[in-house]
């Protein structure tokens, strides 16, 4: 098993979206970085553990941990001539844009990344390295452990 954390803009799917469906699997639509999309088609499994992290807004953090159901397919966003994240080079024949499934595990209390750097031992958590942007990104089975830990101690 692998984790990672994935970023959503509440306003977009929030750990709230999630939990209002737990038996149900949500497209990770919309991510448009390659090296976002090759952690997803190439490292992701069913299985896989994630943190929720809500992003750019008030307040931004880990809100909740989810699931990844499914081995990565196309997005159907980037076929869909409505949404922001259409891709016109993408064909369903060659897509150039994958997703996951993810599912509703828990919603947690608000990590913020203030509070992820007071704790020693997660100075390598890549979300909290100055000029991180990817939406997507591994974390370590310690970091992992670390933060079950935070989260436990409340």
């Amino acid at each position: 098993m692998r984790y990672w954390l994935m970023k959503s803009e509440p306003d977009d799917v929030s750990i709230d979206d999630l939990a209002s469906a737990p038996e149900t699997d949500f497209e990770w639509t919309g991510v448009r970085n390659y090296q976002a999309r090759n952690f997803m088609r190439d490292g992701m499994n069913p299985g896989d553990l994630l943190l929720f992290w809500h992003s750019s807004c008030a307040q931004p953090g880990i809100a909740g941990i989810a699931r990844i159901t499914a081995t990565a397919g196309p997005d159907s966003s980037q076929f869909d001539r409505n949404s922001p994240y259409y891709d016109p080079k993408s064909t369903p024949e060659a897509p150039r844009w994958v997703s996951v499934p993810v599912r509703f595990v828990a919603k947690t209390r608000l990590l913020t990344p203030a509070m992820l750097r007071e704790q020693p031992g997660l100075e390598n958590f890549q979300v909290l390295r100055r000029g991180n942007r990817l939406s997507i990104t591994p974390v370590s089975p310690d970091d992992w452990q670390q933060i079950m830990s935070l989260l436990d101690a409340t």
